[in-house]
């Protein structure tokens, strides 16, 4: 990865959009920290998002200045973003479910009363992380997903980590 982050030490937020509401088909858009980049308009996530999909931390994104919202990305940053969906407030499997993603160098990103977002770098394998979160999520209590591996449109896997095996 090339470190062209001279403003690293600048953090801001940014509007991105996530989505259309079903209801009243207005467009949703969430904030997410970054630090801009040397390119104008780019800049590289500091966190992983948790509705904006095909995104997550340590990834470099370029801004579209004639539509809100909108970007490319530009560069991968290696992380993958795990979202968990609880269907209750549950301290305790969050407290655990931490601990064991942080044992692998994970991080958690996000943390609201019935969401959280993780962060790991997709070195860590996809069956060890598959196999942790069958471990402590059943389907009943939570639920959870990729937010960087699948097509949002297609539901294809995005394989962007097999560029990153090859460097």
């Amino acid at each position: 990865m090339t470190d062209n982050a001279p403003f690293a030490d600048q953090e801001t937020l940014l509007e991105l959009y996530a989505g259309t509401h079903p209801v009243n088909n207005q467009p949703i858009f969430e904030k997410v920290l970054a630090t801009p980049l040397q390119n104008s308009g780019d800049f590289r996530l500091l966190k992983s998002p948790l509705f904006v999909r095909g995104l997550a931390a340590l990834d470099s994104i370029n801004l579209n200045a004639d539509s809100r919202g909108r970007f490319i990305v530009v560069e991968r940053g290696g992380s993958l973003s795990i979202r968990v969906f609880l269907r209750e407030p549950n301290e305790a499997l969050e407290m655990q479910l931490t601990a064991e993603i942080e044992k692998l160098a994970g991080c958690l990103d996000i943390k609201t009363e019935r969401a959280l977002v993780y962060s790991i770098h997709f070195g860590v394998g996809f069956s060890s992380i598959e196999q942790l979160m069958g471990k402590w999520i059943n389907g009943e209590a939570a639920s959870w997903n990729y937010g960087n591996v699948y097509d949002p449109d297609s539901g294809e896997a995005l394989n962007w980590w097999q560029d990153l095996l090859k460097a």
